[in-house]
């Protein structure tokens, strides 16, 4: 299908970002219904968002996925993607955000600036994303338009310039006030908003729109110095000068222009689609792509370049198998092309090229630049990876997620289940790089892992709805290890007769802790031939089958030196399985009268909270037998940084959620193993004892 070319300066890619329930999927089905896209508006809470076209957000009334479409509004072609405000699904934000041009951040007009809407703002900020601001739910009780502007200010440091100012608000919200045309916007409800009436401005608000008019000249004269010099001269600045320089600095992140209105009754929407247009970039503005290797290595926005683009979200369909997301950066993406993936160095197929919406597909030959594209055929492709032309490859900087936080053991209700797990959960794991999913040896348990409890339930709902796989869900068992503290030497004979050939093994191991880190270490001090040679790799393979499961609580021996350094054998009944079972056991006997010690995994914790929750954000790591190691002050909140075992770390998103009223967040990777204090390591080996996971050593 040959698709209406639009020039890249007509082109807009931008995501709506917020808080859960701000009223972005709301605003979208308003985009889509305005702009022609759709000829009935689908509300969130009747389970018909077109956005929303996933079973679990339909039930939640939440968006879960972020959902691509593409619309026109008048010659400007706007690719618009719905992300989730969830923190959970943070992931979604943090993959949309890398790929667009620009973001429209949605607040509500009586929360103001929530939780979440800070950790997008940040997450816009580290990808350096323009923003424009839009304060929706302008009819609700409570709705201050000026409120929301201050609190950008004081919460987010961000420089808001209101291009409208609001009519009422709650009951009484009729419209807006357009600053740059000086005229009231007022809008028919027969037509769901579709028409706009101009009338002049209320004379109650006359002067307050003289104020903030002159607060936006003075914005766009500030960006702009033969403006500036223009403005100091008393002369007055055109509309098209005022926009000309509020577009340049929102592009330069200087400030955001503001929008108001209501999505759900259907006043506004339509003045945030023109400034949309007006401020946000294209990708002429964005600027090259840049190599992650090489600074000097670009791709211009432009057809006539070599073809290079981001895989930013893979999506697994029934019918068609892997769908990857694609922003083409430079040159054309045509369909049946060989691409090469240089992230993994793999040249793949594109078997079909289409422009989606929600959950269909409008088929396409060929993408152009600042295209926002899905294909099939790259099977090999994971999220992150640059796609390039085979002959000019270059490598972009990929997407930075954040490490998975909770995780939970899966079990299939029945051996049919159990086949179809495996295949689930990888096509899971490659949607989303911040799903995890291990198998540990230990507990013979798949653990899966993720950003939060209510990711893990969808995920779990999915595996039910999408892939027919009933599961079981438990929780995780910590991975412990065990070690000795003092040096011991160890003797142990195994003589087994029973008829005919016997068995006879004769074993002395020295046995003595490493330093944290070192592993296992084996040493040959036989002498004499006491043991031949060719048993020595015996009681080695004994020795390292016994550290697989340790007599203390069944976990994995770690940082231990075993040496061997006597033993005796028999001419007819030694035999290699005879020596494997004598170091085993030898090895266990020795370990237990060593002084064993449990360990258990400690992670480096980073806990981010606004100042006046540092009280609270500090007593819940003391409570799970944490280290305060420090804090400092970042971008206007408090970081605390902490070791804490993992094994208390279990629940803690919610805990610290709770703790902060949803303000803080925290990241958590792997530091070292160390002791586990006396009284919790009782408890463990109890359990472990009580659920036969320690075997039993023979006299």
């Amino acid at each position: 299908m040959a698709a209406k070319r639009f020039p890249l300066d007509h082109v807009r890619n931008f995501g709506i970002m917020a808080h859960i329930d701000g009223g972005k999927t709301t605003t979208s089905e308003r985009i889509l219904f305005y702009s022609g896209k759709n000829y009935k508006i689908g509300e969130v809470h009747d389970g018909a968002a077109t956005m929303d076209f996933m079973v679990q957000e339909q039930e939640r009334g939440i968006t879960i996925q972020s959902a691509a479409t593409c619309v026109s509004w008048g010659d400007y072609r706007l690719s618009l993607i719905d992300t989730p405000g969830h923190v959970d699904f943070t992931a979604e934000v943090e993959r949309s955000l890398r790929v667009l041009d620009g973001a429209v951040a949605l607040y509500c007009a009586v929360g103001g600036v929530q939780p979440q809407s800070e950790q997008v703002w940040r997450q816009s900020e580290k990808y350096k994303v323009p923003k424009i601001a839009f304060v929706n739910k302008m009819d609700r009780v409570g709705a201050n338009f000026y409120s929301v502007m201050d609190q950008m200010k004081t919460q987010l440091g961000a420089n808001p310039v209101p291009m409208v100012i609001p009519i009422g608000a709650a009951e009484t919200f009729e419209g807006v006030v357009d600053l740059i045309k000086m005229k009231a916007l007022y809008y028919d409800m027969k037509s769901l908003g579709k028409t706009v009436v101009e009338k002049d401005i209320p004379a109650e608000l006359v002067e307050k729109a003289k104020e903030y008019r002159q607060k936006m000249v003075e914005s766009a004269a500030e960006q702009d110095d033969a403006l500036m010099e223009k403005f100091f001269a008393g002369e007055e600045l055109t509309n098209e000068e005022i926009k000309g320089a509020i577009r340049k600095g929102c592009i330069a992140r200087a400030i955001t222009p503001a929008f108001c209105g209501s999505a759900f009754k259907d006043k506004g929407v339509q003045q945030l689609l023109d400034g949309v247009c007006d401020y946000l970039p294209s990708p002429l503005d964005t600027g090259a792509a840049v190599s992650a290797d090489d600074p000097n290595q670009k791709r211009e926005p432009s057809d006539s370049e070599p073809f290079c683009g981001l895989a930013f979200k893979i999506m697994s369909d029934k019918a068609m198998g892997k769908i990857t997301f694609v922003r083409v950066y430079s040159g054309e993406l045509r369909l049946g092309e060989e691409l090469l993936d240089s992230t993994i160095n793999q040249e793949q197929r594109i078997s079909r090229l289409f422009r989606m919406h929600a959950n269909k597909q409008e088929p396409l030959e060929v993408a152009q630049a600042g295209d926002i594209v899905a294909c099939v055929g790259l099977t090999q492709t994971r999220t992150g990876d640059t796609l390039c032309s085979p002959d000019h490859p270059i490598t972009l900087e990929s997407i930075d997620f954040p490490a998975p936080v909770i995780s939970v053991a899966v079990k299939p209700q029945s051996r049919q289940d159990n086949e179809k797990l495996g295949v689930a959960l990888h096509a899971l794991a490659m949607e989303d790089p911040t799903f995890v999913v291990t198998f540990d040896q230990e507990t013979s348990e798949t653990i899966i892992a993720g950003m939060g409890e209510l990711y893990l339930e969808v995920i779990v709902d999915r595996l039910k709805r999408e892939f027919n796989v009933a599961c079981d869900v438990g929780a995780p068992q910590v991975a412990y290890r065990e070690t000795i503290r003092k040096p011991v030497e160890s003797e142990y004979k195994h003589v087994k007769q029973s008829g005919g050939r016997g068995q006879y093994a004769h074993v002395c191991l020295k046995l003595e802790p490493q330093e944290p880190g070192k592993g296992f270490e084996f040493v040959n001090e036989v002498k004499g031939g006491v043991i031949p040679t060719e048993y020595i790799p015996a009681v080695e393979k004994g020795v390292r089958k016994a550290l697989e499961s340790g007599p203390l609580a069944g976990f994995p021996v770690v940082n231990v030196k075993a040496t061997v350094y006597f033993g005796s054998y028999h001419e007819v009944d030694s035999n290699e399985f005879a020596f494997i079972t004598c170091a085993m056991q030898c090895f266990k006997q020795g370990f237990l009268k060593a002084t064993p010690q449990l360990l258990e995994p400690m992670m480096d914790v980073e806990v981010v909270v606004p100042d006046q929750y540092m009280g609270a954000a500090n007593g819940s790591i003391n409570q799970r037998r944490g280290r305060v190691e420090g804090m400092e002050d970042r971008a206007g909140l408090k970081l605390i940084k902490a070791t804490v075992p993992l094994g208390e770390m279990f629940g803690y998103s919610n805990a610290i959620r709770t703790v902060t009223q949803g303000r803080g967040t925290f990241t958590m990777i792997f530091k070292q193993y160390e002791a586990v204090p006396k009284t919790i390591a009782e408890e463990v080996v109890a359990k472990r004892v009580k659920e036969g996971k320690v075997r039993p050593i023979a006299d």
